[in-house]
């Protein structure tokens, strides 16, 4: 076989499909709703989205994006720190840090780019990131950017992380502590308050990851922090625009002296293309939506309460979640990749997540009810899940 045809890669292939985990992308033939188009299959109920709120196909963001690209075009055209700063990056700034209730909030391209553009940024060598076993990839990857050291205190134990502190901190000049705020994969919260009391204890600074937590916990939707009472003492604080904001883009609500270093240091600002202008006017109108009104939110929780009843009747295992991320335990990949197959011969649509992204033998579909769904539609997905289950073993 020739070098060109990446033997490598096709063996890696190969092995994907006999361990049964090989996929294919699907294809999405329209808006992200609570009900879609998916592969040319219509009516599926979708439980694989981001899309808390439904703020996706809102039509006040879509007029805001409309509006936006009328009247700036449909590209920054540049880096941040040369000419692709516009008047409608810092208007969203703004909203953000008012939102947040912090002092500033930094904008970036995506959440990924935000932990991969911020961790390397605050930290050098000399000093100690110490990070949560279960963190999200793009925190992985943003620590092994640093020139810090690192180490993995276990999921959200305390005892563990004082230990770690202990025997560590006193050699390193910074020690920056990382967490999830809502942990993607099982849905529990970051026991905060105590990493907090840890944090400032040992003199170490603190940064919260809280992609899945903004729009969904706290006073309409401020976050994790707002959630505990914790203003003013984490010092990073991340949210997406991709996920209840329904958008794109990533931010650090943080203070005046970490957002005029972030500006001079964060490479995915330094040499990435800012966020398209339709992309920042339609978050800015989801932000001003969440402080006009916590409806969106409320409803999230209803569904995603019923829905967990339900699941939970039928005798199906959703760990520990305590957010409307609702992980469905099978065990086995392959177990996991064919009941989510199973679903979507019935019309239901939640995908499989297997090793490496969870640990090995915890293969689970996630579901991710949102404030968009019926109840006639979670009732449906809840009667796939009960054939599925039973056809399968599993209840």
């Amino acid at each position: 076989m020739s070098v060109h045809e990446l033997p490598h890669l096709q063996a890696g292939l190969d092995q994907l499909k006999k361990d049964g985990v090989f996929r294919k992308l699907p294809i999405l033939e329209g808006p992200d709703t609570a009900e879609i188009v998916l592969d040319g299959q219509e009516n599926v109920v979708n439980l694989s989205s981001n899309n808390y709120l439904g703020f996706a196909n809102d039509e006040r963001l879509k007029q805001a994006a409309i509006e936006a690209i009328q009247k700036y075009g449909v590209g920054a055209g540049a880096v941040r720190t040369i000419i692709g700063n516009m008047d409608l990056h810092e208007k969203l700034e703004a909203k953000l840090a008012e939102f947040k209730r912090e002092e500033r909030a930094f904008v970036f391209q995506s959440g990924f780019n935000c932990n991969a553009g911020t961790i390397q940024a605050i930290t050098a060598k000399g000093d100690l990131i110490l990070s949560d076993a279960l963190n999200h990839a793009s925190i992985i990857d943003g620590t092994r950017l640093s020139r810090a050291d690192k180490k993995i205190f276990q999921h959200s134990d305390m005892e563990d992380l004082e230990r770690v502190l202990k025997e560590n901190r006193e050699n390193y000049a910074n020690c920056l502590i990382i967490t999830d705020g809502v942990f993607s994969m099982d849905g529990d919260i970051a026991k905060l308050p105590e990493i907090v009391e840890l944090a400032e204890k040992y003199n170490c600074m603190t940064y919260v990851d809280d992609a899945h937590g903004s729009g969904v916990l706290g006073e309409n939707g401020r976050g994790t922090v707002d959630h505990f009472g914790l203003h003013g003492r984490v010092d990073f604080v991340i949210g997406t625009l991709s996920k209840a904001i329904g958008v794109i883009g990533g931010y650090v609500a943080c203070n005046e002296t970490a957002y005029q270093w972030l500006s001079h240091r964060a490479r995915p600002i330094l040499f990435s293309t800012m966020l398209t202008p339709a992309d920042t006017a339609a978050a800015l109108r989801a932000v001003e939506i969440l402080m006009e009104t916590d409806e969106y939110q409320k409803k999230l929780w209803d569904n995603a309460k019923y829905f967990k009843e339900k699941l939970g009747k039928l005798g199906f295992n959703t760990g520990h979640s305590e957010t409307p991320i609702t992980p469905v335990i099978i065990g086995k990949e392959s177990d996991a990749m064919e009941f989510s197959r199973e679903l979507r011969k019935r019309g239901v649509y939640t995908s499989a997540i297997v090793f490496p992204t969870v640990p090995m033998g915890t293969g689970r579909v996630r579901c991710m009810v949102t404030a968009a769904h019926t109840q006639e539609q979670l009732d449906r997905a809840v009667e796939a899940f009960r054939q599925v289950g039973t056809e399968m073993g599993l209840i």
